[in-house]
């Protein structure tokens, strides 16, 4: 099974060196126990672009679409043989990056 581990944070809360090396500690260790598909950080929702193009004509704005003080500023792609085991992962993620996370498996 495939899940997604996206991290929750703040304007105010940057990683700083040592959440930095945790998290290459983490990913080092899905590397290792075959759970890593991809991760990556993502810039703010100020630089987000949201498109529509359901319409007659699409329909660009900048920003994002949510409006909170907290985003998604990055995630994991993980595999994971159960949701028990994404968990245990997500855990271990939100403790490295000293940040909230949120757990969502893929649709078949």
């Amino acid at each position: 099974m495939r899940f997604l581990i996206a991290v929750i944070d703040t304007a105010t809360n940057s990683a700083d060196s040592d959440e930095m090396q945790a998290i290459d500690a983490f990913n080092d260790q899905l590397v290792t126990n075959g759970h890593w598909i991809m991760a990556a950080g993502i810039t703010g929702p100020e630089s987000a672009t949201v498109i529509d193009n359901r319409g007659a004509q699409a329909e660009i704005k900048t920003g994002s679409v949510f409006d909170s003080a907290e985003y998604m500023s990055g995630f994991w792609l993980i595999e994971a043989e159960n949701m028990e085991t994404a968990m245990r992962l997500a855990s271990a993620g939100s403790k490295a990056c000293n940040r909230k996370v949120e757990l969502r498996p893929f649709i078949r």
